[in-house]
């Protein structure tokens, strides 16, 4: 079985984070890759409503975990209490993907991609003085002025996407094999 790497996205609120998955994850698949992905949310997701039958299932009957299965599609819903960490969860949830694209866990020890646009924010969450500066693989943005010790790539340059799914692929954790 081939290794599984794993990268995060960060940034600031909409500042393009779900966007930038989406593009290197349709990169990624382009190259034949297995992609997989992991969206951390701050908040409760709300994935379900009252009165479908898999909300009844859950929340009315307090099923830790229930599954819903369609023709093309299944759902897991499951209880946890805890923030688990995406490498864990990528190592339960993810098995068998070339590539795991998780958005979010910016604390994460992860290598990052960071999406900075002047519209969400003045300055990336990336900072030379962080501990963890060195984890940043990239910083893509629409900052023309915008420099930094990793590379920095520019929405406007001219294939600026495969060369970010190359600089991951190369730069990305790579998960250990399971016994």
């Amino acid at each position: 079985m081939a290794d599984t790497r794993i990268v995060s996205v960060v940034g600031r609120k909409d500042a393009g984070k779900t966007t930038l998955v989406v593009a290197l994850a349709g990169e990624f698949t382009r190259k034949g890759r297995r992609v997989m992905t992991i969206k951390h949310a701050s908040h409760p997701v709300d994935v379900d409503r009252p009165g479908t039958d898999s909300y009844r299932h859950f929340h009315e009957g307090k099923a830790e975990r229930t599954l819903v299965v369609s023709p093309e599609m299944r759902v897991s819903f499951e209880r946890h209490r805890d923030d688990a960490d995406p490498v864990d969860l990528a190592a339960q949830y993810c098995g068998g993907a070339d590539v795991v694209l998780v958005e979010g866990f910016r604390r994460s020890t992860l290598p990052k991609i960071e999406v900075f646009r002047r519209a969400a924010s003045d300055a990336p969450l990336y900072d030379p003085g962080l501990l963890n500066a060195q984890s940043w693989i990239a910083i893509v943005t629409d900052d023309d002025r915008f420099q930094a010790p990793c590379p920095v790539l520019r929405f406007r340059d001219t294939m600026w996407l495969q060369l970010l799914a190359n600089l991951a692929w190369d730069r990305a954790t790579i998960l250990p094999a399971k016994p």
